[in-house]
């Protein structure tokens, strides 16, 4: 549930707006003065909420709908009851997080935490360092030698920019974050506790024990990506650590030495990533994915929650399992566990 004591929405759209704003179809231009000031789920609605619902397995929440109005695919757009505002919309869910993004854009994308608006004098920032104008600079933030930001890029609280670090322009780092050895594209997100470019986990067999192998890579983050909350990316041994333009990594993953991850990737949370895998464009990662060192994701693949992978996976494919394995042979193998695992009559 919503609550205006954390997110007060920008301002109010009617059904035309929202219409003329998404592409969408109003079904009746009666409506079209029908007034939103919140988004919520359909399950729970309310007099001024816009909501959405997506394909018939989802309509059953149609028939007690409270709202404003709704944004909806055709195949359901006839159950909604009356003096509710019709949108169809062939993407209802993206139409309706770009509507949420315009009424409440606090929530879309992170915001400074003290109301600082220039540099606080309760943060350390190095002589030598360059920020061009408009970066914001909170309390606690510590800024190294060299260290070069762009404009509208905010540092949270307490923040850790190493030496020679540069950072692009309109990202935000989070509060309790360390982004150290990394080139930093636009608009780029890192949320609280994230570690960047701390070293990889290189040791080699010495005569006391493991050894530390000097880890003198980097670490690149493309334009418009976000890392989630205490997600770490080790910088390269050698070479680079690079993440592609636009890839989105959820919480508590793990990005090892040398991984290059290509653009548009998803990554959900406790995904742990080894040392020097390559991972091609859109590939999908359920949560709890682990990747064992030097494999190659092709682009397009999708890998299904809590699977272990061992062996490389072709682009476009779909694989599971513990090890994984391709997805229909995943299925197989269940379907036969269990015929086995049946008790047998008489």
């Amino acid at each position: 549930m919503s609550d205006p004591v954390f997110f007060v929405p920008s301002r109010r759209f009617t059904a035309i707006e929202i219409a003329n704003l998404t592409g969408a179809e109003l079904i009746d231009s009666s409506y079209a003065d029908k007034v939103v000031s919140t988004i919520a789920p359909a399950s729970e609605g309310g007099s001024e909420a816009l909501v959405f619902v997506e394909g018939r397995r989802n309509a059953g929440v149609l028939e007690s709908l409270r709202a404003a109005a709704i944004l909806c695919t055709s195949d359901v757009a006839d159950q909604v009851p009356a003096g509710i505002a019709v949108l169809v919309a062939a993407k209802a869910q993206a139409a309706f997080a770009q509507i949420g993004r315009l009424l409440f854009p606090a929530a879309a994308s992170p915001g400074t935490i003290t109301g600082e608006t220039g540099v606080s004098p309760r943060a350390f920032v190095d002589p030598s360092a360059r920020l061009e104008p408009g970066v914001v600079i909170e309390p606690g933030a510590v800024i190294g030698a060299g260290v070069a930001i762009g404009s509208g890029t905010i540092v949270a609280p307490n923040a850790v920019i190493g030496m020679s670090t540069q950072i692009g322009r309109d990202c935000y780092i989070g509060s309790n974050s360390t982004v150290q050895c990394a080139l930093v594209g636009n608009r780029v997100v890192i949320h609280s506790g994230a570690s960047i470019g701390r070293e990889g986990f290189g040791f080699v067999s010495g005569p006391t024990g493991p050894e530390r192998i000097p880890q003198i890579g980097r670490v690149i983050i493309q334009d418009n990506v976000e890392i989630g909350a205490n997600t770490t990316v080790d910088r390269g041994t050698m070479a680079d650590t690079i993440i592609g333009e636009g890839t989105k990594i959820d919480n508590l993953v793990q990005i090892a030495h040398n991984v290059r991850i290509g653009r548009g990737c998803v990554i959900a949370g406790h995904c742990g990533i080894s040392g020097s895998v390559t991972i091609g464009d859109y590939v999908m990662m359920g949560g709890r994915v682990g990747l064992a060192d030097h494999l190659t994701i092709g682009s397009g693949a999708r890998l299904a929650a809590a699977s272990g992978f061992m062996n490389d996976v072709p682009a476009g494919e779909v694989w599971a399992g513990l090890p994984a394995r391709p997805m229909m042979e995943f299925m197989r193998d269940v379907a036969t566990i269990r015929k086995l695992s049946k008790p047998k009559r008489g």
